[in-house]
């Protein structure tokens, strides 16, 4: 049985912060990580066109920042070359096709012990760590949501993990499901390909531009939450206009940043998609789905529309209250339990990195915050 004195679970973009930390910090540890690869979301699971929505200079990794030639919203391959360069800086190298399905604190030897299966071999190990950090994502597993019918949809149904361009999908009809920031996007995409879109948006939501995102959020340094929340809103409304006519609703509870605090819901920065909506190049659905009938979907208004693809941008579920066999620290949705900034810590040696619903930036602050944790213990 391996002996680590961190165990890190995770190789995506969290995992990696948290090694490299460890790493600046000479402090020894291991990744595990399912897939074949780092990174496998942003490498294999994405579309083409995908942008970091931030500046780079806010998803930057700890103690690297981005080179100074890569653009302020950084491409997925240049993202994913950076990933790579990242990993062979602080020279991490994950054990690949490690899929963790256990991991409890051990009261005897005071060690977590973790239980994986290889992948490739199908070989059951367990590896000892006197700490473990769970940074196994945001975006871990897929989800589809259960809907009646979907059995017999002739035509492709695919999840945005599975979606990369527009390419074989002209002048046929597309249905787009979940209207967060990859729902929006891959409209655009597919619309700009020639397919005639529909995108099923239920639940009001605030749209900014990145720039009204990035300059709202610059001041945050000199004015106060809701002024800067009220602002965003009124600029979303100059430059938008009322969107209602379309099918797009505002939430009336509170401003784009308010949401993302209250209820973790990010605004979506427009890349054009407003554009072909307001043009009728995108149809907007209002209403969520009864039920499927062949290549008939049927809303809950009663009207029905005839589709030939499907694209379900409709989010992930987390697995780790499957494997992790502690309560304390994250929640059954698999995100931290106590609130910003003590969500990182639990018991035992126990940390989680990335879970908190803030992104990159968050990630980076919660892998500097772990390691030097762990630091301070030794």
């Amino acid at each position: 049985m391996p002996e680590h004195l961190v165990i890190t679970v995770g190789a995506g973009p969290s995992g990696l912060a948290a090694a490299g930390c460890l790493s600046h910090l000479s402090i020894p540890h291991t990744v595990l990580e399912r897939e074949d690869c780092s990174a496998s979301l942003w490498r294999k699971y994405t579309y083409d066109r995908l942008h970091l929505h931030l500046r780079k200079h806010v998803c930057e990794l700890p103690h690297m920042p981005f080179p100074s030639d890569f653009p302020n919203y950084v491409p997925k391959n240049q993202f994913v070359q950076y990933m790579d360069d990242y990993a062979s800086h602080f020279k991490i190298a994950p054990l690949f096709q490690r899929s963790v399905e256990s991991a409890s604190f051990d009261e005897v030897s005071k060690k977590w012990k973790v239980i994986a299966r290889h992948g490739g071999s199908g070989e059951i190990e367990e590896h000892l760590g006197r700490f473990l950090v769970v940074a196994s994502g945001e975006t871990a597993n897929p989800h589809v949501p259960k809907v009646e019918g979907l059995e017999t949809f002739p035509g492709d149904v695919l999840h945005s993990t599975q979606y990369k361009n527009g390419k074989g999908f002209e002048n046929k009809n597309v249905l787009v499901v979940g209207s967060g920031n990859s729902g929006m996007e891959i409209a655009l995409d597919l619309a700009n390909y020639g397919a005639k879109t529909s995108i099923l948006i239920r639940s009001p939501v605030h749209i900014l531009t990145r720039e009204i995102m990035y300059w709202t959020g610059m001041l945050f340094k000199y004015v106060s939450f809701n002024t800067v929340d009220s602002l965003a809103v009124l600029l979303s409304k100059l430059v938008f206009g009322d969107l209602s006519k379309y099918g797009i609703r505002r939430p009336t509870e509170g401003g784009p940043f308010y949401m993302k605090v209250k209820h973790g819901q990010y605004p979506i920065l427009d890349l054009g998609t407003c554009d072909k909506i307001k043009k009728g190049e995108i149809q907007v659905l209002p209403e969520g789905i009864e039920c499927i009938k062949g290549n008939e979907v049927v809303l809950r208004n009663g009207k029905s529309y005839q589709f030939d693809a499907i694209v379900f941008c409709t989010g992930f579920k987390r697995s780790t209250n499957l494997w992790l066999k502690d309560d304390c620290l994250l929640n059954e949705d698999g995100f931290a339990k106590q609130s910003y900034p003590n969500h990182w810590k639990g018991k035992n040696g126990l940390y989680c990195v990335g879970l908190s619903g803030r992104g990159l930036y968050g990630a980076k602050v919660d892998a500097i915050n772990v390691a030097n944790d762990i630091k301070s213990l030794l």
